[in-house]
Protein backbone atom coordinates (compact mmCIF):
# COMPACT_ATOMS: atom_id res chain seq x y z
CA UNK A 1 0.00 0.00 0.00
CA UNK A 2 1.66 3.56 -1.36
CA UNK A 3 2.42 5.59 1.88
CA UNK A 4 -0.21 8.72 2.15
CA UNK A 5 2.80 10.83 2.77
CA UNK A 6 4.57 10.33 -0.33
CA UNK A 7 1.21 10.84 -2.22
CA UNK A 8 0.30 14.78 -0.60
CA UNK A 9 4.48 15.05 -1.51
CA UNK A 10 3.85 14.14 -4.99
CA UNK A 11 0.72 16.63 -5.31
CA UNK A 12 2.33 19.23 -3.10
CA UNK A 13 5.19 18.85 -5.99
CA UNK A 14 3.20 18.84 -8.51
CA UNK A 15 0.92 22.52 -7.64
CA UNK A 16 4.60 24.04 -6.92
CA UNK A 17 5.36 22.86 -10.55
CA UNK A 18 2.41 23.75 -12.24
CA UNK A 19 2.50 27.64 -10.86
CA UNK A 20 6.22 28.23 -11.85
CA UNK A 21 5.77 27.44 -14.92
CA UNK A 22 2.56 29.23 -15.13
CA UNK A 23 2.81 31.02 -18.99
CA UNK A 24 2.19 34.42 -19.26
CA UNK A 25 -0.17 34.37 -22.11
CA UNK A 26 -3.14 31.86 -23.25
CA UNK A 27 -1.97 30.83 -26.56
CA UNK A 28 1.47 29.47 -24.61
CA UNK A 29 -0.80 26.76 -22.36
CA UNK A 30 0.63 23.57 -24.41
CA UNK A 31 2.38 20.31 -22.45
CA UNK A 32 5.74 21.22 -23.40
CA UNK A 33 5.53 24.17 -21.09
CA UNK A 34 4.80 22.66 -18.19
CA UNK A 35 7.48 20.12 -18.51
CA UNK A 36 10.16 22.13 -17.14
CA UNK A 37 11.20 21.59 -13.67
CA UNK A 38 12.21 24.52 -11.90
CA UNK A 39 14.85 25.15 -9.45
CA UNK A 40 12.74 26.45 -6.57
CA UNK A 41 11.54 22.82 -6.57
CA UNK A 42 14.81 21.96 -5.04
CA UNK A 43 14.61 24.67 -2.23
CA UNK A 44 11.05 23.27 -1.56
CA UNK A 45 12.32 20.16 -0.77
CA UNK A 46 15.26 21.85 1.01
CA UNK A 47 13.03 23.66 3.13
CA UNK A 48 10.85 20.63 4.03
CA UNK A 49 14.37 18.80 4.83
CA UNK A 50 15.33 22.04 7.05
CA UNK A 51 12.21 23.07 8.69
CA UNK A 52 10.89 20.19 11.38
CA UNK A 53 8.86 20.50 14.95
CA UNK A 54 7.73 23.18 15.65
CA UNK A 55 8.64 25.26 12.93
CA UNK A 56 6.92 22.94 10.22
CA UNK A 57 3.55 24.99 10.58
CA UNK A 58 5.50 28.07 9.87
CA UNK A 59 7.61 26.65 7.14
CA UNK A 60 4.29 25.52 4.90
CA UNK A 61 2.59 28.82 5.68
CA UNK A 62 5.79 30.29 4.04
CA UNK A 63 6.08 28.32 0.79
CA UNK A 64 2.32 28.60 0.56
CA UNK A 65 1.94 32.45 0.54
CA UNK A 66 5.51 32.61 -1.51
CA UNK A 67 3.28 30.59 -4.48
CA UNK A 68 0.17 31.47 -3.72
CA UNK A 69 1.93 35.15 -4.44
CA UNK A 70 3.39 34.24 -8.14
CA UNK A 71 0.37 32.40 -8.86
CA UNK A 72 -1.43 35.98 -8.36
CA UNK A 73 0.72 37.64 -10.27
CA UNK A 74 0.84 34.75 -12.80
CA UNK A 75 -2.93 34.82 -13.03
CA UNK A 76 -2.62 38.92 -13.60
CA UNK A 77 -0.19 38.35 -16.40
CA UNK A 78 -2.69 36.32 -17.95
CA UNK A 79 -5.48 38.71 -18.02
CA UNK A 80 -3.84 41.72 -18.53
CA UNK A 81 -2.00 40.11 -21.34
CA UNK A 82 -5.08 38.80 -23.28
CA UNK A 83 -6.32 42.86 -22.88
CA UNK A 84 -3.30 44.81 -23.42
CA UNK A 85 -0.93 42.67 -24.47
CA UNK A 86 1.72 43.42 -21.57
CA UNK A 87 2.21 41.37 -18.54
CA UNK A 88 0.78 43.02 -15.26
CA UNK A 89 2.83 45.88 -13.20
CA UNK A 90 1.70 46.01 -9.62
CA UNK A 91 2.41 49.74 -9.41
CA UNK A 92 0.68 50.68 -12.65
CA UNK A 93 -2.31 48.77 -12.86
CA UNK A 94 -4.63 48.31 -10.07
CA UNK A 95 -7.35 50.63 -11.27
CA UNK A 96 -7.60 47.77 -14.67
CA UNK A 97 -9.74 45.41 -11.20
CA UNK A 98 -12.41 48.06 -11.47
CA UNK A 99 -12.19 48.84 -14.99
CA UNK A 100 -12.45 44.52 -15.70
CA UNK A 101 -15.29 44.58 -13.07
CA UNK A 102 -16.93 47.11 -14.95
CA UNK A 103 -16.84 45.89 -18.38
CA UNK A 104 -17.92 42.07 -17.11
CA UNK A 105 -20.27 43.64 -14.86
CA UNK A 106 -22.12 45.10 -18.04
CA UNK A 107 -21.37 42.09 -20.10
CA UNK A 108 -22.82 39.23 -18.49
CA UNK A 109 -24.88 41.35 -15.74
CA UNK A 110 -24.11 41.84 -11.74
CA UNK A 111 -25.55 38.25 -10.43
CA UNK A 112 -23.09 36.55 -13.21
CA UNK A 113 -20.45 38.88 -12.71
CA UNK A 114 -20.65 38.68 -8.87
CA UNK A 115 -20.83 34.36 -9.42
CA UNK A 116 -17.70 34.59 -11.86
CA UNK A 117 -15.79 36.47 -9.01
CA UNK A 118 -16.35 34.30 -6.26
CA UNK A 119 -15.64 31.46 -8.33
CA UNK A 120 -12.62 32.53 -9.36
CA UNK A 121 -11.49 33.67 -5.75
CA UNK A 122 -12.91 29.82 -4.39
CA UNK A 123 -10.71 28.24 -6.96
CA UNK A 124 -7.32 30.23 -5.83
CA UNK A 125 -8.03 29.85 -2.07
CA UNK A 126 -9.19 26.27 -3.14
CA UNK A 127 -5.39 25.66 -4.27
CA UNK A 128 -3.48 27.71 -1.74
CA UNK A 129 -5.26 25.16 0.64
CA UNK A 130 -4.64 22.44 -1.36
CA UNK A 131 -0.92 22.97 -1.58
CA UNK A 132 -0.89 23.76 2.18
CA UNK A 133 -2.39 20.33 3.25
CA UNK A 134 -0.59 18.57 0.62
CA UNK A 135 2.95 20.16 2.08
CA UNK A 136 2.30 17.83 4.88
CA UNK A 137 3.30 14.51 3.75
CA UNK A 138 6.66 16.17 2.15
CA UNK A 139 7.68 17.74 5.58
CA UNK A 140 6.50 14.55 7.22
CA UNK A 141 9.10 12.17 5.41
CA UNK A 142 12.54 11.54 6.72
CA UNK A 143 15.35 13.98 5.74
CA UNK A 144 17.27 10.87 4.18
CA UNK A 145 14.16 9.82 2.06
CA UNK A 146 13.92 13.05 1.01
CA UNK A 147 17.16 12.62 -0.53
CA UNK A 148 16.44 10.50 -3.23
CA UNK A 149 13.24 12.49 -5.28
CA UNK A 150 15.99 15.71 -5.12
CA UNK A 151 18.42 14.38 -6.50
CA UNK A 152 16.50 12.87 -9.15
CA UNK A 153 14.69 16.22 -9.82
CA UNK A 154 18.05 17.32 -10.24
CA UNK A 155 19.51 14.91 -12.31
CA UNK A 156 16.78 14.94 -14.54
CA UNK A 157 17.05 18.92 -14.93
CA UNK A 158 20.85 18.85 -15.65
CA UNK A 159 20.59 15.43 -18.24
CA UNK A 160 17.75 16.88 -20.32
CA UNK A 161 18.31 20.88 -20.16
CA UNK A 162 17.04 21.40 -23.29
CA UNK A 163 13.65 19.75 -22.95
CA UNK A 164 13.45 19.74 -18.73
CA UNK A 165 14.86 23.11 -18.31
CA UNK A 166 16.09 23.15 -14.41
CA UNK A 167 15.63 26.74 -14.45
CA UNK A 168 14.23 29.62 -11.24
CA UNK A 169 10.94 30.24 -13.26
CA UNK A 170 9.18 32.42 -10.05
CA UNK A 171 12.58 34.21 -8.72
CA UNK A 172 12.71 35.34 -12.21
CA UNK A 173 9.21 36.00 -12.25
CA UNK A 174 9.45 37.72 -8.70
CA UNK A 175 12.86 39.84 -9.87
CA UNK A 176 11.18 40.71 -13.13
CA UNK A 177 8.37 42.31 -11.21
CA UNK A 178 10.54 44.13 -8.58
CA UNK A 179 12.92 45.03 -11.85
CA UNK A 180 9.35 46.70 -13.50
CA UNK A 181 8.35 48.22 -10.50
CA UNK A 182 11.77 50.30 -10.13
CA UNK A 183 11.53 51.16 -13.78
CA UNK A 184 8.16 52.47 -13.52
CA UNK A 185 9.28 54.99 -10.69
CA UNK A 186 12.41 55.91 -12.41
CA UNK A 187 10.39 56.70 -15.59
CA UNK A 188 7.53 58.82 -13.86
CA UNK A 189 10.62 60.68 -12.80
CA UNK A 190 11.59 61.52 -15.94
CA UNK A 191 7.80 61.99 -17.17
CA UNK A 192 7.31 64.94 -14.38
CA UNK A 193 10.03 67.37 -16.07
CA UNK A 194 8.66 66.61 -19.68
CA UNK A 195 5.02 67.43 -18.93
CA UNK A 196 5.61 71.72 -18.08
CA UNK A 197 7.73 72.12 -21.18
CA UNK A 198 4.99 72.43 -24.17
CA UNK A 199 6.84 72.81 -27.68
CA UNK A 200 3.88 74.93 -28.75
CA UNK A 201 4.95 77.94 -26.80
CA UNK A 202 6.35 80.03 -29.17
CA UNK A 203 3.19 80.29 -31.39
CA UNK A 204 1.38 84.02 -31.13
CA UNK A 205 -2.07 83.43 -30.10
CA UNK A 206 -2.62 85.85 -33.20
CA UNK A 207 -1.51 82.87 -35.59
CA UNK A 208 -2.94 79.74 -33.29
CA UNK A 209 -4.94 77.46 -35.67
CA UNK A 210 -5.39 80.47 -37.35
CA UNK A 211 -5.95 78.61 -41.04
CA UNK A 212 -9.43 76.82 -39.46
CA UNK A 213 -10.82 80.23 -38.13
CA UNK A 214 -14.30 79.88 -39.18
CA UNK A 215 -14.66 75.90 -39.26
CA UNK A 216 -16.16 73.59 -36.99
CA UNK A 217 -13.65 70.78 -36.01
CA UNK A 218 -14.76 67.68 -35.38
CA UNK A 219 -12.32 64.77 -33.81
CA UNK A 220 -13.72 61.49 -33.74
CA UNK A 221 -12.19 58.78 -31.67
CA UNK A 222 -13.55 55.07 -33.16
CA UNK A 223 -13.30 52.26 -30.55
CA UNK A 224 -10.75 49.63 -31.55
CA UNK A 225 -10.26 50.73 -35.09
CA UNK A 226 -7.15 49.39 -35.52
CA UNK A 227 -4.21 48.34 -38.14
CA UNK A 228 -5.94 45.06 -38.11
CA UNK A 229 -9.10 45.96 -39.42
CA UNK A 230 -7.17 47.22 -42.40
CA UNK A 231 -4.49 44.85 -43.13
CA UNK A 232 -5.16 41.31 -41.63
CA UNK A 233 -6.57 39.37 -44.67
CA UNK A 234 -9.45 37.94 -41.88
CA UNK A 235 -10.66 41.67 -42.55
CA UNK A 236 -9.11 43.51 -45.20
CA UNK A 237 -11.78 43.05 -47.70
CA UNK A 238 -14.62 44.36 -46.22
CA UNK A 239 -13.04 47.35 -44.79
CA UNK A 240 -11.47 48.22 -47.88
CA UNK A 241 -15.03 48.20 -49.59
CA UNK A 242 -16.11 50.25 -46.76
CA UNK A 243 -13.31 52.79 -47.21
CA UNK A 244 -14.37 52.74 -50.81
CA UNK A 245 -17.55 53.76 -50.48
CA UNK A 246 -16.89 56.28 -47.72
CA UNK A 247 -14.70 57.81 -50.30
CA UNK A 248 -17.38 58.00 -52.86
CA UNK A 249 -19.59 59.50 -50.80
CA UNK A 250 -17.29 62.34 -49.72
CA UNK A 251 -16.57 63.18 -53.59
CA UNK A 252 -20.34 63.62 -54.35
CA UNK A 253 -20.40 65.63 -51.49
CA UNK A 254 -17.74 67.47 -52.24
CA UNK A 255 -14.95 66.77 -49.45
CA UNK A 256 -11.40 65.29 -49.80
CA UNK A 257 -9.49 63.24 -47.38
CA UNK A 258 -6.03 62.31 -46.48
CA UNK A 259 -5.43 59.18 -44.34
CA UNK A 260 -2.20 57.90 -42.27
CA UNK A 261 -1.27 56.07 -39.30
CA UNK A 262 -0.36 56.76 -36.04
CA UNK A 263 1.32 54.64 -32.91
CA UNK A 264 -1.28 54.18 -30.08
CA UNK A 265 0.31 54.00 -26.21
CA UNK A 266 -2.25 51.24 -25.74
CA UNK A 267 -4.05 48.11 -27.06
CA UNK A 268 -6.81 46.11 -26.27
CA UNK A 269 -8.23 49.01 -23.93
CA UNK A 270 -7.74 52.06 -21.61
CA UNK A 271 -9.06 54.16 -24.28
CA UNK A 272 -8.39 57.25 -22.31
CA UNK A 273 -4.59 56.88 -22.61
CA UNK A 274 -4.64 57.08 -26.25
CA UNK A 275 -7.29 60.06 -25.85
CA UNK A 276 -5.04 61.93 -23.60
CA UNK A 277 -2.09 61.03 -25.20
CA UNK A 278 -3.02 63.05 -28.86
CA UNK A 279 -4.68 65.72 -26.73
CA UNK A 280 -1.88 66.67 -24.50
CA UNK A 281 1.11 65.80 -26.58
CA UNK A 282 2.23 63.63 -24.04
CA UNK A 283 3.02 59.76 -23.85
CA UNK A 284 0.64 58.82 -21.73
CA UNK A 285 1.56 54.21 -21.79
CA UNK A 286 0.29 54.52 -17.89
CA UNK A 287 -2.68 55.35 -15.24
CA UNK A 288 0.05 56.93 -13.59
CA UNK A 289 1.67 59.57 -16.59
CA UNK A 290 -2.46 60.11 -17.30
CA UNK A 291 -2.54 61.57 -13.59
CA UNK A 292 -0.13 63.25 -13.69
CA UNK A 293 -0.79 65.05 -17.08
CA UNK A 294 -4.37 65.70 -15.52
CA UNK A 295 -2.57 67.58 -12.75
CA UNK A 296 -0.43 69.58 -15.18
CA UNK A 297 -0.03 72.75 -16.95
CA UNK A 298 0.65 71.27 -20.54
CA UNK A 299 -2.77 72.93 -22.34
CA UNK A 300 -5.02 70.19 -24.31
CA UNK A 301 -5.14 70.71 -27.83
CA UNK A 302 -9.25 71.10 -26.52
CA UNK A 303 -8.00 73.89 -24.70
CA UNK A 304 -5.62 75.43 -27.17
CA UNK A 305 -9.14 75.41 -29.48
CA UNK A 306 -11.10 77.10 -26.49
CA UNK A 307 -7.71 79.62 -26.74
CA UNK A 308 -8.62 80.41 -30.28
CA UNK A 309 -11.80 81.21 -30.08
CA UNK A 310 -13.77 77.86 -30.36
CA UNK A 311 -16.80 76.43 -28.56
CA UNK A 312 -14.81 73.48 -27.13
CA UNK A 313 -17.69 70.33 -25.79
CA UNK A 314 -16.80 66.77 -25.62
CA UNK A 315 -19.61 63.81 -26.63
CA UNK A 316 -18.60 61.13 -24.32
CA UNK A 317 -21.65 58.20 -24.53
CA UNK A 318 -19.54 56.06 -22.28
CA UNK A 319 -19.41 58.18 -19.48
CA UNK A 320 -22.06 56.77 -16.80
CA UNK A 321 -20.25 58.36 -13.58
CA UNK A 322 -18.91 61.79 -12.48
CA UNK A 323 -15.53 62.67 -14.66
CA UNK A 324 -13.60 65.12 -12.49
CA UNK A 325 -10.85 64.79 -15.09
CA UNK A 326 -12.69 66.36 -17.96
CA UNK A 327 -11.81 70.17 -16.08
CA UNK A 328 -8.06 69.86 -17.43
CA UNK A 329 -9.37 69.07 -21.03
CA UNK A 330 -11.19 72.60 -21.50
CA UNK A 331 -14.75 72.15 -22.41
CA UNK A 332 -16.94 73.99 -22.50
CA UNK A 333 -19.37 71.41 -22.49
CA UNK A 334 -19.59 67.55 -21.68
CA UNK A 335 -22.24 65.21 -23.40
CA UNK A 336 -22.18 61.96 -21.12
CA UNK A 337 -24.31 59.00 -21.72
CA UNK A 338 -27.13 61.16 -19.06
CA UNK A 339 -27.23 64.49 -21.00
CA UNK A 340 -27.22 62.92 -24.16
CA UNK A 341 -31.17 62.63 -23.96
CA UNK A 342 -31.03 58.77 -25.15
CA UNK A 343 -34.07 57.04 -24.02
CA UNK A 344 -33.28 53.63 -26.11
CA UNK A 345 -32.11 49.82 -24.61
CA UNK A 346 -28.35 49.90 -24.40
CA UNK A 347 -26.53 47.33 -26.63
CA UNK A 348 -25.06 45.54 -23.87
CA UNK A 349 -21.58 47.35 -22.45
CA UNK A 350 -22.58 50.29 -24.69
CA UNK A 351 -24.74 52.81 -23.77
CA UNK A 352 -26.07 53.90 -27.25
CA UNK A 353 -25.29 53.12 -30.68
CA UNK A 354 -22.85 55.52 -32.41
CA UNK A 355 -25.37 57.14 -35.35
CA UNK A 356 -27.80 58.31 -32.42
CA UNK A 357 -24.10 59.76 -30.66
CA UNK A 358 -23.73 61.74 -34.03
CA UNK A 359 -27.23 62.77 -34.28
CA UNK A 360 -27.18 64.25 -30.76
CA UNK A 361 -24.12 66.34 -31.47
CA UNK A 362 -25.33 67.52 -34.45
CA UNK A 363 -28.83 68.81 -33.19
CA UNK A 364 -27.63 70.29 -29.90
CA UNK A 365 -24.26 71.58 -31.07
CA UNK A 366 -24.75 72.39 -34.68
CA UNK A 367 -27.71 74.33 -35.56
CA UNK A 368 -27.99 77.54 -37.54
CA UNK A 369 -25.86 80.52 -36.65
CA UNK A 370 -23.49 78.78 -34.41
CA UNK A 371 -20.71 79.39 -33.05
CA UNK A 372 -17.62 77.79 -34.10
CA UNK A 373 -17.46 74.34 -32.00
CA UNK A 374 -14.20 71.64 -31.47
CA UNK A 375 -15.74 68.90 -30.26
CA UNK A 376 -14.07 65.67 -29.35
CA UNK A 377 -16.38 62.58 -29.45
CA UNK A 378 -15.91 59.43 -28.64
CA UNK A 379 -17.74 56.78 -30.77
CA UNK A 380 -18.27 52.80 -28.69
CA UNK A 381 -20.24 50.71 -30.59
CA UNK A 382 -17.08 49.17 -31.58
CA UNK A 383 -16.44 48.15 -28.05
CA UNK A 384 -16.29 44.53 -26.93
CA UNK A 385 -18.47 42.45 -26.62
CA UNK A 386 -18.97 43.22 -29.96
CA UNK A 387 -22.61 42.60 -29.65
CA UNK A 388 -25.42 43.06 -30.60
CA UNK A 389 -23.96 45.29 -33.72
CA UNK A 390 -26.04 47.96 -34.89
CA UNK A 391 -27.33 48.92 -38.33
CA UNK A 392 -27.61 52.67 -40.16
CA UNK A 393 -30.83 53.65 -40.38
CA UNK A 394 -32.45 56.98 -42.45
CA UNK A 395 -30.94 60.04 -40.34
CA UNK A 396 -34.71 61.39 -40.50
CA UNK A 397 -35.73 58.71 -38.24
CA UNK A 398 -33.54 59.29 -35.30
CA UNK A 399 -35.24 60.70 -32.43
CA UNK A 400 -34.85 59.93 -28.66
CA UNK A 401 -32.98 56.27 -29.49
CA UNK A 402 -36.53 54.04 -28.81
CA UNK A 403 -36.07 53.29 -32.57
CA UNK A 404 -33.12 51.27 -32.04
CA UNK A 405 -34.59 49.11 -29.39
CA UNK A 406 -35.08 46.49 -31.98
CA UNK A 407 -31.62 46.50 -33.01
CA UNK A 408 -30.72 46.97 -29.26
CA UNK A 409 -32.52 43.00 -27.87
CA UNK A 410 -31.45 41.00 -31.51
CA UNK A 411 -28.63 38.70 -32.10
CA UNK A 412 -26.93 36.53 -29.30
CA UNK A 413 -25.89 37.28 -25.77
CA UNK A 414 -22.22 38.16 -25.07
CA UNK A 415 -21.78 34.77 -23.25
CA UNK A 416 -23.02 32.57 -26.14
CA UNK A 417 -21.33 34.86 -29.24
CA UNK A 418 -17.76 34.52 -27.18
CA UNK A 419 -17.71 30.70 -26.91
CA UNK A 420 -16.73 31.05 -30.36
CA UNK A 421 -13.33 33.05 -31.17
CA UNK A 422 -14.13 32.92 -35.28
CA UNK A 423 -17.71 34.13 -34.20
CA UNK A 424 -16.13 36.95 -31.94
CA UNK A 425 -13.60 38.16 -34.49
CA UNK A 426 -17.29 38.11 -37.19
CA UNK A 427 -18.98 40.48 -34.79
CA UNK A 428 -15.80 42.82 -34.13
CA UNK A 429 -15.36 43.78 -37.83
CA UNK A 430 -19.26 43.87 -37.76
CA UNK A 431 -18.85 46.96 -35.28
CA UNK A 432 -15.92 48.43 -37.00
CA UNK A 433 -18.09 48.36 -40.62
CA UNK A 434 -21.04 49.90 -38.83
CA UNK A 435 -18.82 52.59 -37.65
CA UNK A 436 -16.89 53.54 -40.61
CA UNK A 437 -20.39 53.52 -42.05
CA UNK A 438 -22.12 55.52 -39.76
CA UNK A 439 -19.21 58.20 -39.94
CA UNK A 440 -18.77 58.49 -43.89
CA UNK A 441 -22.68 59.05 -43.95
CA UNK A 442 -22.30 62.02 -41.49
CA UNK A 443 -19.67 63.37 -42.87
CA UNK A 444 -21.53 63.34 -46.25
CA UNK A 445 -24.08 64.61 -44.75
CA UNK A 446 -22.84 67.53 -43.12
CA UNK A 447 -19.30 68.34 -44.00
CA UNK A 448 -19.36 71.51 -44.94
CA UNK A 449 -17.50 74.06 -43.44
CA UNK A 450 -15.77 71.20 -41.12
CA UNK A 451 -12.61 69.65 -40.88
CA UNK A 452 -13.00 66.35 -39.56
CA UNK A 453 -10.00 64.08 -37.60
CA UNK A 454 -11.08 60.84 -37.34
CA UNK A 455 -9.04 57.83 -35.98
CA UNK A 456 -9.03 55.00 -34.12
CA UNK A 457 -7.89 54.83 -30.02
CA UNK A 458 -6.02 51.25 -30.47
CA UNK A 459 -6.26 48.16 -31.55
CA UNK A 460 -8.35 45.53 -30.32
CA UNK A 461 -7.44 42.72 -27.89
CA UNK A 462 -4.97 39.71 -28.98
CA UNK A 463 -8.07 37.77 -29.36
CA UNK A 464 -8.61 39.48 -32.62
CA UNK A 465 -5.36 41.01 -33.57
CA UNK A 466 -2.98 38.00 -32.82
CA UNK A 467 0.16 38.31 -30.19
CA UNK A 468 2.31 40.40 -32.87
CA UNK A 469 0.25 42.76 -33.70
CA UNK A 470 1.59 46.31 -34.34
CA UNK A 471 -0.01 49.49 -32.13
CA UNK A 472 -1.17 51.54 -35.13
CA UNK A 473 -4.32 52.83 -35.92
CA UNK A 474 -5.85 54.72 -38.69
CA UNK A 475 -5.91 58.44 -38.52
CA UNK A 476 -8.22 60.44 -41.64
CA UNK A 477 -8.51 63.93 -41.76
CA UNK A 478 -11.74 64.81 -44.09
CA UNK A 479 -12.47 68.41 -45.17
CA UNK A 480 -14.18 70.66 -48.12
CA UNK A 481 -10.93 72.33 -49.32
CA UNK A 482 -8.31 71.24 -51.01
CA UNK A 483 -5.42 73.86 -50.01
CA UNK A 484 -6.07 72.72 -46.25
CA UNK A 485 -5.65 69.26 -47.09
CA UNK A 486 -2.66 69.75 -48.74
CA UNK A 487 -0.96 71.36 -46.07
CA UNK A 488 -0.85 67.75 -44.38
CA UNK A 489 3.06 66.42 -45.20
CA UNK A 490 2.87 63.88 -47.79
CA UNK A 491 5.27 61.36 -46.14
CA UNK A 492 2.71 60.68 -43.53
CA UNK A 493 -0.29 61.27 -45.58
CA UNK A 494 -2.04 59.51 -48.68
CA UNK A 495 -5.00 60.78 -50.54
CA UNK A 496 -8.16 58.79 -49.97
CA UNK A 497 -9.86 56.77 -46.81
CA UNK A 498 -6.82 54.07 -46.87
CA UNK A 499 -3.53 54.92 -45.40
CA UNK A 500 -0.59 53.60 -47.36
CA UNK A 501 1.41 50.65 -46.46
CA UNK A 502 4.80 51.90 -46.20
CA UNK A 503 3.87 55.58 -44.45
CA UNK A 504 6.00 56.98 -41.73
CA UNK A 505 4.23 55.77 -38.35
CA UNK A 506 4.27 58.81 -35.98
CA UNK A 507 3.65 58.17 -32.32
CA UNK A 508 0.01 59.41 -31.15
CA UNK A 509 1.56 61.62 -28.67
CA UNK A 510 3.33 64.21 -32.06
CA UNK A 511 0.17 64.30 -33.66
CA UNK A 512 -1.04 67.54 -31.46
CA UNK A 513 2.29 69.92 -31.89
CA UNK A 514 2.02 68.58 -35.93
CA UNK A 515 -1.51 69.61 -36.06
CA UNK A 516 -1.06 72.75 -34.49
CA UNK A 517 2.01 74.08 -36.45
CA UNK A 518 0.20 72.67 -39.83
CA UNK A 519 -3.00 75.07 -39.35
CA UNK A 520 -1.63 77.42 -37.60
CA UNK A 521 0.30 79.86 -40.38
CA UNK A 522 -1.14 82.88 -41.63
CA UNK A 523 -1.61 83.68 -45.00
CA UNK A 524 -3.39 80.90 -46.82
CA UNK A 525 -6.38 78.80 -46.66
CA UNK A 526 -8.70 80.83 -45.46
CA UNK A 527 -12.59 79.90 -44.91
CA UNK A 528 -13.78 79.88 -48.39
CA UNK A 529 -17.18 82.64 -48.69
CA UNK A 530 -20.66 80.96 -48.14
CA UNK A 531 -21.77 79.29 -51.41
CA UNK A 532 -18.64 79.16 -53.35
CA UNK A 533 -17.73 75.73 -54.73
CA UNK A 534 -15.05 74.22 -52.24
CA UNK A 535 -11.80 73.15 -54.69
CA UNK A 536 -11.48 69.25 -53.38
CA UNK A 537 -9.35 66.70 -55.19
Amino acid sequence: MVDSRWLRAGLALLICIVIANLPLRLDQFTLPAFAAVPAEIILVILAATLVRGRYECAGRIVLTAVFALVLLLKLADIGVFSAISRPFNPYLDGKLLLDGWRLLSATVGIIKALLLVATALLGFVGVCWLLYWSLSGLFAISRRRLVVPAAAILALGLTFGGTVALRPNMLYALKSRVDLVHQSIADMAIFDRTIGADPLADIADSDLLGALRGRDVVLIFVESYGEVAIRDPRYAARIAGRLSAIEGELAQAGLGSRSGWLVSPTVGGLSWLAHGTLLSGLWLDSQQRYDRMIGGGRASLNSLFRQAGWRSVAVMPAITMDWPESRYFGYDMVYAAKNLGYRGKPFNWVTMPDQYTLSAFEKRERGPGHRPVMAEIALISSHAPWTPVPTLLDWSRIGDGSEFDEQAVAGDPPELVWRDNDRVRAHYIATIDYALQTVGSYMARHGRNTVFVILGDHQPAPIITGDTASRAVPIHIVADDAMLLDRLDGKHWSRGMRPAGGSARPRMDEFRESFVRTFSAHGCCQRQEAGAKPSVP
